[in-house]
């Protein structure tokens, strides 16, 4: 088994690593080592929880040299503010020996404060497309020096909107440099950008596209309505072994109406995380959660890619979500670093089509469970259950042409406003629905 000693890293960076307790590289680290060492673009695809950051940063870091220049070298391009976050603090952590500074940029927070401290020197800078387009049009960041472009978590970049931004980023780099992406699906807006942009990238490849990890135990319990749900949830908390836990909900309002409801019986043991709350109170949450401090958060898919959360014990989905890759996702953010996790998914009438799509991504079932008969059930619907039944079939809009996530967004703002993420057509919908229908039929003739 290959070590982190057998990577030949400078001291620095190994002391670093060793500082922290790391021994082993995980497979897409092994993998990415070589090609990006190499100078040659890559795109790398790998399930959630595997160590994409460090496979771009373990090699990037190997080659540092000295520069003098104040322009930043390394451009890290990731979906949301908590990532830039979190990945500025890995690269502190393992340039805690060398000469590194690094900046994160994002938006939400006072652009003049973060003038200033590109103007101060940055070799290696992380931030949102939204803010980096900013800083660079302002003529703040400046691309001279850049020797490494990294887009992480891609996929998700273009589904929330920010094709334009990203490429107006890349229009303006004009220098040779080696171009790095890591997504976790393969869509045609991937390979329409990467087939403009990168010059013949090597894939690195970890697994296909889709398959969860096998250390996830996925449940599942059949319930009638979003009350019952969470007269479910209630039923389950009662578990000590429930200990770290993330609930995901579809949208804010029903984030906000789940998380009123558990203060009010179990007051002060979770927190809510969703896209109206203020950067400071999602990362103070986070944090808190991170150090024990809140038994689980309920959050909406802004927690579902990219964050490395340590030690989620169990995931509760409330709500199925409509992309049946994000419930790939979702689930990925317990049963990481080599640990077992639980997902639990309460799946209403309305959901089971969702269900069945994600069972034939990721080509298993979630095994479900009788449904606790000491749990009350709930007659009531809630406004949003019924305003989804009523207006699902009008949200339907044709395919627009050449399908860019830019234009994908204006047509979403056209869209009834739920609260939550819009929703994204599924590619290949025609034959994915035939073998659904498929599926259910062998399943009813099992039955009989």
């Amino acid at each position: 088994m290959s070590t982190f000693a057998d990577l030949d890293l400078p001291k620095s960076l190994q002391k670093a690593i060793d500082n922290l307790g790391y021994t082993t590289p995980t497979p897409i680290q092994l993998r990415a080592m070589p090609v990006i060492s190499s100078g040659r673009d890559m795109m790398g695809i790998a399930q959630t929880g595997t160590g994409k950051t460090y496979a771009y940063l373990l090699p990037i870091l190997k080659q540092w040299k000295f520069m003098k220049t104040d322009t930043p070298r390394v451009l890290i391009i990731v979906p949301t503010r908590e990532l830039v976050v979190q990945v500025a603090e890995e690269v502190e952590k393992l340039t805690k020996y060398m000469s590194v500074r690094t900046l994160g940029i994002y938006g939400g927070v006072n652009i003049n404060t973060q003038k200033n401290l590109v103007y101060d020197g940055v070799d290696i800078l992380v931030g949102t497309p939204g803010r980096v387009m900013d800083l660079a049009l302002d003529g703040v960041i400046r691309f001279d020096a850049l020797q490494k472009l990294v887009i992480d978590e891609f996929d998700e970049i273009l589904n929330l909107g920010f094709r334009f931004q990203v490429t107006s980023i890349l229009t303006m780099l004009k220098g040779k440099r080696q171009n790095i992406l890591f997504s976790a699906t393969m869509t045609d807006e991937v390979d329409e950008m990467l087939d403009e942009y990168f010059e013949l990238p090597e894939e690195v490849s970890l697994a296909a596209s889709g398959t969860p990890l096998e250390k996830i135990t996925q449940l599942g319990y059949r319930v009638p309505n979003f009350l019952t749900k969470v007269n479910l949830l209630e039923h389950l908390l009662e578990d000590d072994k429930m200990e770290r836990v993330l609930v995901f909900v579809n949208n804010k309002k029903t984030a906000d109406i789940l998380m009123e409801r558990l203060d009010g019986n179990l007051p002060g043991q979770f927190g809510v995380i969703h896209s109206n709350k203020s950067q400071n109170y999602r990362l103070n949450t986070m944090a808190t959660f991170q150090e024990g401090g809140l038994r689980g958060i309920v959050t909406t898919d802004v927690m579902a890619r990219g964050l490395d959360i340590s030690d989620i014990t169990h995931v509760i989905n409330m709500e199925f979500h409509e992309v049946p890759e994000q419930y790939i996702h979702r689930i990925g953010r317990t049963g990481r670093a080599d640990k077992e996790g639980t997902a639990i998914s309460f799946i209403s009438p309305r959901e089971e089509e969702q269900q069945i799509e994600a069972e034939m991504l990721m080509e298993k079932e979630i095994g479900f469970i009788d449904f606790p008969e000491s749990v009350p059930v709930a007659e009531k619907l809630l406004e949003f259950e019924k305003d989804k039944k009523k207006i699902k079939f009008l949200l339907k809009r044709p395919k627009l042409e050449g399908g860019g996530a830019f234009h994908d967004k204006k047509e979403k703002n056209k869209k009834v406003n739920l609260g939550g993420p819009g929703r994204r057509t599924p590619r290949k919908t025609e034959p994915r629905n035939r073998a659904v229908e498929a599926k259910r039929a062998g399943k009813k003739k099992k039955g009989k």
